[in-house]
C-alpha cells in the first residue's frame, strides 16, 4: 500500500510541495522517527479521541504524550475518550490503523494541534499505511486543516515526574 490515494490527490490539487518516504514497518511514531532518521519533535503523530462534542484529531509531536485533562479543557469538552480501533475504522476507512494522516479534514474530523508543533518549519506524518509517511512545510499542512492550536502536550520526562510523585495522569503515548 503506498500512500493514500485522498491525500495525493488532494495536495497535489492544492499545489503543495511535498516529499514521500518509504521505511520498514514502524507502528509507533518514534520508530518511524527513528527509521527516517528525523527529530521526535519534526514527526507529527495524531490520536482520535470521542468527545460530547464529536470526533476530534489531535495531532503533537512524537516526542510527546497527550494530556487528556488538558486536552479536554483546550476542547471545553464535558467527556472525552480515546478512539478505538472500530473509531478508526470508521472515519479514516482508507488508510491503516494506526497509521492515519493529520489531514482530519479529508474525512471530516476537526484537528487540533499542539503549539509545540506549530513552532517547526516542516513536519514528517504518516501518509496513511506503516510503511510510508511525507514531508511538507508546516505553515502549508496549517493553511490546508485550518487546526485549532493549543497546548496539550506532554513532555515523557514530565509525564515520568507526575507518576514518581504519585499523580494520576493519563497521557496518551
Amino acid at each position: 500500500m503506498a500512500i493514500s490515494d485522498r491525500l495525493k490527490t488532494f495536495l497535489t490539487q492544492k499545489k503543495v510541495k511535498f516529499k514521500s518516504h518509504k521505511h520498514p514497518v514502524a507502528y509507533t511514531a518514534q520508530e518511524i522517527a527513528a527509521s527516517l532518521h528525523v527529530s521526535g519533535r519534526q514527526l507529527a503523530k495524531c490520536v482520535l479521541v470521542n468527545t460530547d462534542k464529536g470526533v476530534r484529531l489531535a495531532v503533537l509531536p512524537a516526542v510527546q504524550l497527550v494530556d487528556l485533562k488538558k486536552l479536554k479543557t483546550f476542547l471545553r469538552a464535558k467527556t472525552l475518550t480515546l478512539g478505538r480501533e472500530p473509531d478508526i475504522k470508521q472515519h479514516f476507512p482508507d488508510v491503516e490503523v494506526g497509521a492515519m494522516s493529520v489531514f482530519g479534514n479529508l474525512y471530516d474530523v476537526p484537528t487540533v494541534v499542539d503549539k509545540s508543533l506549530a513552532a517547526a518549519e516542516d513536519i514528517v506524518c504518516n501518509a496513511g499505511t506503516h510503511t510510508e509517511t511525507i514531508t511538507l512545510r508546516y505553515r502549508d499542512f496549517e493553511k490546508l486543516v485550518k487546526p485549532k492550536v493549543g497546548a496539550f502536550g506532554l513532555s515523557v520526562a514530565d509525564a515520568d515526574k507526575r507518576k514518581a510523585k504519585g499523580k494520576k495522569t493519563k497521557p496518551k503515548r
